[in-house]
């Protein structure tokens, strides 16, 4: 036993240094595909905000985060247990191309039907009315389809047929737009509709290359209850943290106008955007820590990658702060300079996200602990229930400083998880939340 022992740790100590340069050539690799993303998708918020101004770009932003709620809201955490199961065995492919399509059709066209029955029963109450509504509505289910088989070529190891698709989806939504542009009929609906093409292509494209699994489609309802339990952890952390993420911005919509609401989506994209490399270093990270036996290794290593995001991060935190002003001027132009202010303030926040990213893919690895779901619950719950007060009272400042708030608190929770976690019993591997990406 002792002898074991002593090989596992000079096999570890061999195989540690490999390890994290595989992990940061394969963030580098990853992070670079990310940031021609970031560039085509600023691209497309810039012409989209121009063309229609802030009223316009309020509304087509609006469509989009019921779309991505809605995606969210029916994923069941297949997003990460597609990926997890697929990649153990790959002989599963073919059941989970199946499970997927049906939830995906099926959940997401009943949670596109039941979002028509309450904008039909309470008006008053829907952020968005008529076609937009509808396009917003009907990307859901097709969305939801092109997240979960996205996951499945990302558990095959097919990740550059991963970034592949991603580049071509936000490429070519770009292009319709300007298409859409050239044809004078400048509407947020036109320009949504063009993003719902692009999507719609892509995931022919996704399926296009699974057509080999395809052959052998087939259901099981066993599996899927086989997965359900992990799925449902999964799915509770990354909807609730999704939530605190994005319902900010309807709330802003829907507590002052579309015009506040076309400011506030520029100052959250361009969060967002800073958040990629965390994105990035959290997904890749996962996997790695998954493998390890010891809690000890995955802590060890859990460390060295935060404290290095961190000071990656650190300093693009503070230029960002600095150029946010000439940046939005130059970019999206004068009309859009109220949303520097609530860039600012979501900063700090975002730093401390973005640590929590990182961080938290630790504890994901010890198999999903239910705690890190009530955190985000209670998060949400924060978040919302200020914003009623701070939005009125505020405008989007107060929504920015708000998440800004709610982020700390996910960060300080989370980071007192890990601490009781890495001094208690070693628990079961499990799996990854990826936390407002796609």
């Amino acid at each position: 036993m002792a002898g074991t022992c002593q090989a596992h740790e000079t096999i570890t100590a061999e195989l540690t240094p490999r390890i994290r340069a595989s992990i940061w050539q394969s963030i580098v690799e990853t992070y670079a595909t990310r940031i021609l993303l970031i560039a085509i998708g600023l691209a497309t918020t810039v012409v989209v905000s121009r063309t229609l101004g802030p009223s316009g770009r309020g509304l087509f932003a609006v469509a989009a985060a019921i779309g991505a709620i809605g995606i969210q809201f029916g994923n069941f955490g297949l997003h990460a247990s597609n990926t997890y199961y697929v990649a153990k065995n790959r002989e599963l492919l073919p059941v989970l191309i199946g499970n997927t399509l049906i939830v995906s059709l099926g959940i997401g066209g009943i949670a596109a039907l039941l979002g028509c029955c309450l904008a039909a029963m309470w008006p008053k109450l829907a952020p968005l009315h008529g076609t937009l509504l509808l396009l917003a509505l009907a990307s859901i289910p097709f969305g939801l389809a092109y997240l979960l088989l996205q996951n499945l070529l990302l558990g095959i190891e097919q990740v550059r047929v991963y970034n592949g698709v991603e580049l071509a989806n936000k490429a070519l939504a770009l292009i319709l737009v300007g298409l859409v542009i050239l044809s004078r009929r400048l509407t947020a609906e036109l320009m949504f509709a063009a993003t719902l093409v692009a999507l719609l292509i892509s995931l022919l494209w996704v399926l296009w290359k699974l057509r080999a699994a395809l052959r052998r489609l087939t259901l099981s309802i066993t599996v899927f209850k086989q997965h359900a339990g992990l799925g449902i952890k999964a799915y509770l952390i990354a909807f609730f943290g999704f939530l605190v993420l994005r319902i900010d911005l309807v709330m802003v919509k829907y507590l002052l106008n579309a015009q506040a609401a076309g400011y506030y989506s520029i100052s959250e994209t361009m969060a967002e955007n800073i958040l990629t490399l965390p994105v990035v270093v959290g997904t890749i990270l996962f996997p790695r820590l998954s493998a390890m036996a010891h809690k000890e290794e995955k802590l060890q290593l859990t460390k060295k990658i935060v404290f290095v995001t961190a000071a990656l991060l650190l300093p693009v935190i503070v230029l960002a702060s600095l150029l946010a002003k000439p940046v939005v001027q130059l970019v999206f132009g004068k009309s859009f300079l109220p949303a520097v202010t609530p860039f600012v303030w979501l900063m700090p926040g975002s730093f401390l996200l973005g640590i929590e990213i990182v961080i938290v893919q630790y504890l994901n690895s010890l198999g999903f602990p239910k705690i890190i779901a009530y955190f985000w619950l209670l998060a949400t719950a924060f978040n919302v229930g200020l914003n009623f007060w701070a939005i009125p009272t505020y405008g989007i400042t107060g929504a920015a400083m708000v998440s800004t708030v709610s982020y700390a608190l996910i960060f300080v929770l989370v980071l007192a998880s890990v601490y009781s976690s890495s001094r208690a019993k070693p628990a079961v591997s499990g799996e990854v939340v990826q936390y407002g990406s796609q």
